[in-house]
């Protein structure tokens, strides 16, 4: 089972993914992290990543493509993994196609404007991480530990935006691309987590 999970920033990615890999076995690959471990221990391609990183540019396609490469070859993604992360891009889900095969897409489609209600109004506990919405918050300090709670920087209405506009640009056009394939299935993630949880499974059923 070779999935990739596709949404807008906020749609709920991270949270599926989890209950996805805990209930199938399968590792969840986050660019991100494999990135940082690549650098951290001084990889020929971790060291290529960081000097684009270190001039503030950003990392092409062929280095990300050898990063996933790498660990898609891990011995623990041989039954399987979930790419969170990648591709962002027609070009990378190309070069993809090249060192993956039986690729199954789930997309969590959601309403633009809700999701900017959604994450802006999201609120963290800085001290213990527990996680709060506006909506549903009563006061400002932390349920559990009773610090005050705030807006991380990401979830502000400007970067919020900037985000969904990178993402419509750049990222939506993968829906077309696998949709063209066949092998992409739309839930609609502005269901409960459960819901579209279950919508998920039957998707990979």
């Amino acid at each position: 089972m070779n999935l990739i999970l596709l949404g807008a920033p906020g749609a709920g990615k991270g949270t599926q993914a989890e209950r996805i890999c805990a209930d199938y076995k399968i590792p969840h690959i986050s660019t991100g992290d494999i990135f940082r471990k690549n650098i951290k221990e001084g990889t020929p391609v971790g060291l290529k990543a960081k000097s684009y990183i270190d001039k503030g540019q950003l990392v092409p396609d062929e280095v990300v493509v050898e990063i996933v490469a790498l660990r898609l070859a891990e011995d623990d993604c041989k039954k399987g993994y979930l790419l969170d992360g990648f591709p962002r891009t027609v070009a990378q889900a190309k070069a993809l196609d090249e060192i993956a095969k039986d690729l199954r897409v789930i997309n969590i489609d959601v309403d633009l404007n809700a999701l900017m209600d959604r994450i802006t109004g999201r609120r963290v506990c800085p001290e213990c991480g527990a996680g709060y919405h506006v909506s549903t918050k009563k006061g400002d300090k932390c349920d559990k530990c009773g610090a005050t709670i705030v807006q991380r920087a990401d979830d502000q209405p400007e970067t919020v935006k900037k985000r969904l506009e990178v993402y419509v640009n750049q990222t939506a056009p993968l829906i077309e691309y696998y949709e063209k394939k066949g092998n992409l299935v739309t839930v609609d993630g502005m269901k409960s987590i459960a819901e579209v949880y279950e919508e998920v499974k039957k998707a990979l059923r």
